[in-house]
């Protein structure tokens, strides 16, 4: 049996669409197909993932779901934060609803029950992040790039990703976090980001095979290539030194007195948050510590919580003029450093919203829709 279907394309009259549908025998695949913006997931696309992935659930002919990108430079270099902004500055509630969707669809794919293989070849970053984490397979090519930059747009690491950096050998999480800082294929396979190496060459075959229905496992298995130890595990000593600390002021204190020492690791890094949002930096390291003890449903949550307040509020407009759209790369955070004034201000971003959370099922809900 061999069919194709296009039926859940989406797209506008005369435009390519932006996510292209195809079933082949037992494999259905998802392209992500933005290229001039290096794939940014933006809400049409998050709607039309989240209306076929429960179709393609109950298909009993599917055996498995891949995730792919037409552009090799990118995976998914993030969420289309533009459009985000631009949303919550004319009409807030639909930039929340752009949240509310994209959300859901994280804890979409992670209670979906088919086996899924996200094929990374490039940028793959924020929501990116998002769409691959919770699938079964995620295989890097040599190309690949992680990483969570959110802080240097006003934002926080969301899209469940906090729980991920929570489970992470402390506290690289928590670095990462913070920093932004992007990694390759071989620390992501060590951190578990990444569950095979396999050389892009190798990505037409392996769909092939799919296909056909061959196992997955002990397929990627044998492709897989070990890697050397990456820049990120050369560093874990620097890391534990000084992220440890269980504040942000304790951790720019630590890094300080490096730099006094004359550590160049330590002056890099103090420099690379001066670039962050002060507000963000806070937020991050209390929602990477609160996701210790929460499962992704949570997480998702409170990631909604947070985000609503980052869009009504003004760092996250200014990050997003600062790099994407004067991109004069000067952002003019309020405040412009951290001290304890921030405190109460991110006191307030971690309140409930009153009638108006996310809600998501539970699991056992999710597993009973068969989805």
């Amino acid at each position: 049996m061999n069919q194709h279907n296009t039926d859940l394309k989406t797209s506008t009259v005369g435009q390519s669409p932006k996510i292209i549908a195809d079933r082949s025998q037992a494999l259905q695949t998802f392209t992500l197909n933005r290229p001039n913006a290096l794939n940014a997931l933006d809400d049409e696309m998050c709607r039309t993932l989240s209306s076929a992935i429960p179709t393609v659930a109950r298909n009993p002919d599917v055996y498995i779901v891949a995730l792919l990108s037409n552009n090799p430079r990118a995976f998914c270099a993030g969420g289309d934060v533009r459009a985000l902004s631009v949303a919550a500055k004319d009409d807030i509630e639909t930039a929340k609803s752009y949240l509310r969707t994209e959300y859901s669809l994280n804890w979409l794919l992670e209670c979906f029950s088919k086996p899924t293989v996200s094929f990374i070849d490039g940028l793959c970053m924020g929501s990116g992040a998002g769409l691959t984490a919770y699938n079964t397979h995620r295989i890097a090519g040599e190309n690949f790039k992680w990483a969570m930059p959110e802080t240097k747009i006003g934002l926080f690491p969301d899209v469940g990703i906090s729980r991920v950096l929570a489970k992470m050998p402390w506290p690289i999480g928590i670095y990462l976090g913070l920093t932004g800082r992007a990694i390759g294929r071989a620390d992501a396979q060590w951190l578990g980001l990444v569950t095979h190496c396999i050389s892009a060459t190798h990505f037409p075959g392996i769909l092939a095979k799919l296909k056909d229905a061959e196992p997955v496992d002990p397929m990627l298995d044998a492709l897989n290539e070990i890697q050397a130890p990456g820049d990120l595990q050369k560093d874990r000593g620097h890391i534990i030194e000084h992220f440890s600390e269980p504040t942000l002021q304790g951790i720019l204190r630590s890094l300080t007195n490096a730099e006094v020492k004359g550590s160049e690791w330590a002056k890099k890094t103090l420099a690379d948050l001066a670039k962050c949002s002060p507000i963000s930096l806070a937020i991050t390291i209390r929602h990477i510590q609160s996701a210790l003890s929460f499962d992704i449903r949570q997480t998702l949550i409170e990631d909604y919580r947070l985000a609503v307040r980052c869009i009504e509020n003004h760092d996250f407009h200014e990050g997003v003029r600062a790099l994407l759209i004067d991109k004069d790369g000067s952002p003019a955070w309020k405040p412009n450093r951290y001290d304890d004034s921030i405190a109460d201000v991110v006191e307030a971003y971690f309140a409930p919203l009153p009638g108006a959370e996310l809600e998501l099922p539970k699991r056992t809900e999710m597993q009973a829709a068969r989805v």
